[in-house]
């Protein structure tokens, strides 16, 4: 694990971790109903939950805590806040908020109705909840290769342009009041969406007068990813690729927990003024004034700042490669994973690495389980729990793949910890019986992965 360049910073400060017997980890799994959500973090070892809002700050962004202007209505922070995404992005008008999911939550409520429609490459699982919530529908178009574990694509996370092109012919541009892309693509394996891609998803909707919004979450991962595979590309700051990619949108959300390097925060961005105005009014009810959006100014500082460092070109080398090389590492044991490795996270095709165990029964859910069990290790499934559902009929719909996410939190793990987690994988593939099927025994209507309960078969 050294072919990519070291780490592009010091340690400063250490947090100790502890890893509990396998005997305590059997009772607080059991206890937690099987469901790592419900796990103490004090109990787990290797955290590869999420990678939002993990990330360790820098002496940069821990300085800016000290600089908060905690003023209840236009606060300094908030206008180096401002000024630091509009240089970005260049979008009209910046709207804080507290975190990803708040900002989809406000665009949402003031944009669609029961019925609509609203199209995108891959929806996340907040994204989602949030449009049904509305009484929308989400719908996923990402090309075909982007469902294929181990099909060799660059850019995996592209929308079908055909298929969008006749969905909206289908559909009716009346029923389809935005578009999204998120990139990079989560659930489909971290993958980046290329330039091109976007810039012809942004003329296809902005021809049939459709609003054009990106997700932004891991934004300067993709604009590394368009530097490094995308020809005529190599050559350009990624901060102007960033420009140009937005440039092509109307608006975007984004969760500053991913690529603004903070523990808490997000933001919308538009250009719109009505629309502008319906979230302003809507965000005073729930997120509090325009200037604040439920952070401290504290909190605006760090995102300022964590937005500029997750542009730096060294970062995002180590910081892409780092998970490349964990890939590479977990593929020569024979582990079988989403290829090629996205710029977040590892994701494991737990349908290969478990065959044995049906859809049904979960074997996505149950390899986090055994990862815990073995090791102390936390992961999470993006398959049929997260985004499986049931038909009126009663039948269990399941989504193209049963993935399990390894999220690498951003200058936070070392190369020994990688080296840990290929070991207890070792184990688990050395006798698959540890990975057990699973049942529901209790679930909620909307994002069911987080509280859901089950009984080991």
């Amino acid at each position: 694990m050294s072919d990519f360049p070291a780490e592009p910073y010091r340690i400063k400060s250490v947090e100790r971790i502890r890893n509990i017997s396998r005997e305590e980890r059997e009772r607080k799994i059991a206890e937690a109903k099987f469901n790592i959500f419900q796990l103490r973090a004090e109990d787990v070892y290797i955290d590869f939950l999420t990678d939002s809002g993990t990330s360790a700050m820098s002496d940069n962004q821990w300085a800016g805590l000290l600089e908060g202007d905690e003023s209840y209505a236009g606060c300094k922070n908030y206008y180096h806040f401002e000024d630091t995404i509009r240089s970005i992005t260049n979008f009209k008008h910046i709207i804080p908020v507290h975190q990803g999911r708040a900002a989809e939550h406000l665009l949402f409520s003031n944009t669609l109705k029961p019925g609509d429609l609203l199209p995108s490459n891959t929806h996340f699982d907040t994204t989602r909840a949030n449009i049904e919530y509305t009484g929308a529908e989400g719908v996923d178009l990402v090309i075909e290769e982007g469902k294929d574990p181990q099909a060799d694509h660059p850019f995996k996370g592209n929308i079908d342009l055909y298929r969008l092109k006749e969905f909206i012919k289908k559909s009716g541009k009346e029923k389809i009041p935005l578009g999204m892309l998120t990139i990079t693509n989560n659930s489909g394996g971290g993958q980046p969406v290329s330039l091109e891609n976007i810039r012809k998803t942004s003329e296809i909707l902005r021809s049939n007068g459709i609003p054009f919004i990106i997700d932004a979450c891991r934004y300067a991962e993709n604009c590394y990813f368009i530097k490094t595979r995308e020809k005529g590309q190599e050559n350009r700051p990624i901060i102007d690729i960033a420009r140009e990619v937005f440039s092509y949108a109307d608006g975007c959300t984004m969760s500053a927990k991913k690529d603004g390097l903070a523990n808490i925060g997000g933001f919308i961005g538009i250009n719109d003024d009505q629309l502008h105005e319906k979230i302003t009014n809507s965000m005073i009810l729930v997120e509090g004034f325009r200037t604040y959006g439920g952070l401290a100014g504290r909190d605006l500082e760090v995102i300022a700042r964590g937005l500029m460092e997750a542009l730096d070109e060294e970062y995002l080398a180590h910081r892409i490669g780092q998970v490349r090389e964990f890939g590479e590492l977990l593929r020569s044991l024979g582990i079988p994973i989403v290829v090629p490795t996205g710029g977040h996270a590892v994701f494991v095709d737990a349908a290969a690495l478990a065959p044995e165990i049906p859809r049904h029964n979960f074997p996505g859910w149950a390899l986090t389980v055994a990862l815990y069990r073995e090791g102390g290790i936390r992961a999470v499934e993006i398959g049929g729990v997260m985004f499986g559902k049931r038909s009126a009929e009663g039948k269990d719909l399941f989504p193209p793949m049963e993935l399990v996410r390894l999220a690498i939190p951003r200058r936070v793990y070392t190369e020994s910890h990688f080296k840990y987690v290929s070991g207890v994988f070792e184990r688990v593939m050395s006798d698959k019986k540890i990975i057990r099927p699973l049942k529901i025994t209790y679930e909620a209507k909307f994002l069911r992965h987080f509280t859901a309960e089950f009984a080991e078969i």
